[in-house]
């Protein structure tokens, strides 16, 4: 992680903050930068929708209901996302100097070592809550946040995977997965699901949602040689495709999984097959984003739904 000091960015104050005030920016920064209505809905409905899936795998005529344990899965997903978004601000810094000035750690809104210490109290309160669940959930959790930091420094040690979208992709998209795998893991150690290769195709389900906001984010029609966009590398309708096709693979891949209850999540296709008709056919500079975030939240909402015991139609 860049280490570079922060009182040579403009706006930096020259004196480090008191302790006291360092819970206060903390706060600003997780409100601004990992804003609680979007990411904590996201980790605590990814949570829910696995946990949900990989039970009703197990038990295809029974119904599930949420645990103490699911409640310390989804916050550990949370704090993870967390974990994750306060070292990319780190890692990003000299990108965002240049092209994000008003960024929190380039205006010394907050600090490396702010950050830095908040990254390591998450890493000991995630252990303890997963203490509760089993020790295999502890390793699993610890190994996201520990890939995390390894990416870091395997992006510092060959800079042209940040330039290679393709690359990047393929190097960081690892530490999602390993959240997937930590929720599964946990479930099968704590005796709730038997491990078999549904809960590998089940992990793809997951994938596919998560890549196709990935795609959907980072494609647009004007070209951007300062952007990372996946259209400057397949093309706008390209990575359109793209987008699109992981949607729908999720959405046939869930049915075939998790029978009548997945049916319920096939209704989130109409996100991104709206997304495609404004920025394909209606040439919206940016439309793909906003639905394609709607598809993760309404996917994985109608999952847990079929999942539950109030799922109408069982």
């Amino acid at each position: 992680m860049n280490t570079t000091p922060l009182d040579t960015a403009p706006g930096t104050p020259l004196a480090a903050p008191a302790l006291s005030e360092v819970p206060a920016r903390l706060g600003r920064f997780v409100l601004r930068m990992f804003r609680p209505q979007i990411y904590v809905t996201y980790g605590v409905l990814w949570t829910l929708a696995l946990e949900g899936g990989a039970e009703r795998l197990a038990a295809p005529a029974g119904h599930w209901t949420p645990s103490w344990a699911t409640a310390v899965r989804a916050a550990s997903v949370v704090l993870a996302l967390l974990f994750v978004r306060m070292a990319d601000e780190q890692k990003d810094l000299e990108y965002d100097r240049r092209h994000h000035p008003d960024r929190p750690l380039v205006t010394g809104a907050i600090t490396v070592a702010e950050l830095r210490g908040a990254m390591a109290l998450i890493t000991v309160l995630v252990a303890a809550l997963n203490l509760l669940v089993s020790a295999s959930s502890v390793l699993l959790i610890l190994l996201a946040l520990g890939y995390t930091l390894f990416l870091a420094a395997l992006e510092r040690r060959f800079p042209r995977l940040v330039d290679n979208q393709v690359a990047g992709l393929l190097v960081s998209y690892p530490v999602q997965l390993l959240l997937s795998v930590y929720l599964c893991v946990s479930l099968v150690t704590g005796g709730a699901v038997h491990a078999d290769g549904r809960l590998v195709a089940l992990l793809a389900v997951f994938a596919c949602v998560f890549l196709q906001f990935e795609f959907a984010r980072k494609t647009e029609w004007r070209p951007d040689p300062q952007a990372r966009l996946y259209s400057q590398v397949f093309g706008p309708r390209g990575s359109a495709a793209i987008s699109l096709g992981l949607a729908t693979g999720a959405v046939l891949l869930a049915p075939a999984l998790l029978g009548r209850s997945g049916l319920w999540p096939a209704a989130a296709l109409l996100f991104p097959v709206l997304g495609a008709w404004r920025f394909l056919l209606r040439r919206r500079p940016s439309g793909l984003a906003l639905p394609a975030m709607g598809f993760v939240l309404f996917f994985n909402l109608l999952c847990f739904y079929g999942s539950t015991a109030i799922a109408i139609g069982r």
